[in-house]
């Protein structure tokens, strides 16, 4: 593996990419082992793919922001380390697909040239930082989230307390009440509020808890009604800190901090909370409401003369992707992109076209497409023929036509059967046969590969996810779909998820369509909304009607091979690594604490007392974890640790410790995170992993003279 120069002006991120590429190198030596190894470079954005031998790379957006700078950056390296496409996901990152591992350093740094990292994009940190797209220019919010959107994701990059958590954790943030971020599916969602005290507007935030979706999904819990802007980070970084201490860690499908605050109850979850208040470093956190700049929109010169040579589709597109701001006088438009995939050379071609009719900050949206922002109304007829010249002009944006998908079984390990080649497919089917659907943004369509909702099925009103079914007489195996129905939000945090109606084979996909779009059609009231009628007839109505397309009694050659394949199907479902490894290797754990002390060190002398208090708990919690699993004690969380070293080790004198063990590491939260207790923290996590180190040694040298 040949070394690379850096050319980056921050150490910091420097010295990341540097101890990529060493631990890459120590992983082809064989001298890190392969699992503990996939949780390194999954904290790095760097995932497995279905395809052995190479990797996606997932970029962070932060609240899907990216410049015309930025894409034609992306544009560029995915031709230089990829395959030439960029993948807009859900969750407003942008995906490389088919990466070699070995170059992954070098194209995290030619990233970061232009402010784009992969840093805690996959693995079990806090995920990107997803936001309203319409945030800032949206006429029903009553202020912008993007900055604080912007400084959450600033503060928690890098910071000791979610570098290791037992899941993955996701926020987000809605531009309103109509809660377009979907607050009720996230660990923390926030929609913006404001109060008047005293002729005074005071800004603040509904904090919804603990929502997800997956196997199990979960709705949000209320946090709080309005929580004051400047106690948005500090409540953030309570909530990780309780997650991170109590959240399970062997049991990975039960890992989620929903499960946790169903184990534990709301309010003893939420006293916890408030119990690690004394150590954070920010009791109160201003937010910079001028971190992000305002865009600025395009002079109005000369305008262009355009003709619109198709005046039909014309005028869908205007009804159906363009809206006009709060900023009066301006619109934004919405780019429909099949797939949430982007051609290098369609962005090349998007990148001129941005700078002469919009404001250079556009944002990926959740449904896997663009915004544009700030565009003259006069300059709509000409920036419709652009779009339209190279293919991203397509009317019925965020429409039922416009169906969110993963990528699914075309690279993901965890995809049971198509979710990509079928969407193609339906939508087709729907352009056809139902082509005023593009006009209907009331029901929403998303399929994801498998249970764990990437494609967010769960939210739609029809969503289906990928599944298998076994033919009675032959046990031969088919793809299916899952068909959900009547899910979606309900503004304001409030949401609901889709209920299982029916597995069927997948070829019958586009029958399904069929049989509930005939089915609403002749018998929903007139305005009644797909949900309502859906509630009006309920689940079993739906059985029965799709009961039909179930049954596996008449299959068909064609049924046994999935959409977008040849061959005939096979469930291959590899090893996941959407939420990263579980690790129990003892010498890995012990290895990871000398990492961790050396990191309390280096941030004890830069002066970031808090940061190295918790680097020297994290050392305690995985020093005493080593030593009990070094005893076949197993570990399920940190707080289990704590009580089981004492339990095992403290309390038999196994460990000669001067005060128990909890008494010891819980320090952490009845001392404020000042130079003082730092350093006297540091001392004794220093020599605890001492001691123990010097335990193991003797214990191994006697079992070596004993054999």
């Amino acid at each position: 593996m040949q070394s690379f120069r850096t050319e980056l002006e921050n150490p910091i991120v420097e010295r990341d990419i540097l101890d990529l590429e060493k631990k890459i190198k120590l992983y082809r030596e064989g001298r890190i082992p392969d699992e503990k190894f996939r949780s390194l470079r999954l904290v790095r954005g760097v995932y497995g793919q279905r395809q052995p031998g190479v990797q996606m790379v997932r970029i962070k957006l932060p609240f899907g922001r990216v410049s015309v700078k930025q894409l034609l950056r992306l544009a560029d390296l995915t031709d230089e380390y990829a395959t030439g496409n960029l993948h807009l996901t859900t969750r407003q990152d942008v995906q490389f697909h088919f990466v070699s591992l070995d170059r992954t350093p070098e194209l995290w740094t030619k990233l970061e040239g232009d402010d784009l990292t992969i840093r805690e994009a996959c693995g079990n940190t806090v995920r990107n930082i997803t936001a309203s797209p319409t945030a800032g220019i949206d006429p029903e919010e009553p202020f912008d989230v993007s900055p604080y959107a912007h400084e959450m994701f600033r503060y928690f990059l890098r910071n000791p307390i979610c570098q290791d958590l037992g899941r993955k954790f996701k926020i987000s943030f809605s531009s309103s009440d109509r809660d377009t971020a979907f607050a009720f599916i996230h660990d923390l969602g926030f929609i913006p509020k404001v109060k008047h005290v005293n002729g005074q507007e005071v800004r603040g935030f509904k904090v919804m808890l603990a929502g997800g979706l997956g196997a199990q999904p979960y709705l949000a819990h209320l946090a709080h009604e309005f929580l004051p802007e400047d106690q948005l980070i500090p409540f953030a970084e309570n909530v990780l800190r309780v997650f991170d201490r109590y959240g399970e860690r062997n049991r990975r499908h039960k890992a989620r901090l929903k499960f946790l605050l169903e184990e534990i109850g709301f309010e003893e979850f939420m006293r916890r909370v408030e119990e690690e208040r004394v150590a954070l470093k920010s009791k109160v956190y201003v937010i910079d409401r001028d971190a992000i700049p305002q865009p600025v929109p395009p002079a109005l010169g000369d305008v262009p003369a355009a003709t619109v040579a198709d005046e039909k589709k014309y005028q869908a597109w205007r009804s159906t992707n363009v809206f006009e701001q709060k900023q009066k006088g301006y619109y934004a438009v919405q780019l429909k992109v099949q797939l949430g995939d982007l051609s290098s050379a369609k962005a090349r071609l998007l990148a001129p076209i941005v700078r002469a009719y919009a404001a250079d900050d556009m944002r990926v949206t959740a449904n896997q497409g663009l915004l544009l922002k700030f565009v003259h109304p006069e300059y709509l007829p000409a920036l419709f023929n652009a779009l339209n010249e190279i293919g991203l002009a397509e009317p019925g944006f965020d429409s039922t036509a416009d169906i969110t998908a993963c990528p699914g079984t075309d690279t993901c390990n965890l995809g049971i059967s198509n979710s990509t080649a079928i969407s193609v497919e339906l939508e087709r089917v729907m352009n056809e046969e139902f082509p005023d659907l593009v006009y209907n943004t009331d029901i929403k369509i998303k399929i994801s590969g498998c249970i764990n909702a990437c494609g967010q099925h769960g939210l739609a009103q029809i969503g289906f996810h990928g599944s298998s079914s076994k033919a009675k007489k032959t046990g031969a195996v088919v793809p299916a779909l899952q068909v959900m129905l009547g899910g979606g939000g309900l503004g304001d945090g409030a949401g609901r998820i889709a209920d299982k109606i029916i597995k069927v084979p997948s070829r019958r996909g586009p029958e399904v369509l069929r049989f509930l779009f005939n089915d609403y059609e002749q018998h929903a009231a007139d305005g009644e909304y797909f949900n309502n009628y859906y509630d009006r007839q309920g689940k079993d109505y739906f059985y029965q009607l799709l009961k039909p397309l179930g049954s596996l009694d008449n299959l068909t050659p064609m049924d046994f091979i999935d959409w977008g394949q040849s061959q005939s199907f096979a469930t291959a479902i590899g090893v996941g690594e959407c939420a990263g490894v579980q690790i129990d290797l003892i010498a890995t754990l012990l290895f990871e604490a000398e990492e961790k002390i050396a990191w309390a060190k280096e941030t004890f002398g830069d002066g970031a007392y808090a940061d190295s208090i918790y680097h020297s708990y994290s050392t305690m919690v995985h020093t005493a974890k080593a030593f009990l699993l070094s005893r076949d004690i197993a570990c399920n969380t940190q707080h289990g640790i704590i009580s089981d070293f004492d339990k095992h080790m403290v309390q038999t004198g196994v460990v000669p410790l001067a005060t128990d063990f909890k008494s010891l590491v819980m320090q952490i939260n009845v001392n404020e995170p000042g130079r003082e207790f730092a350093e006297s923290y540091l001392a004794q996590a220093t020599d605890f992993l001492k001691l123990i180190f010097s335990i193991r040694l003797k214990q191994q040298t006697e079992h070596a003279e004993a054999n």
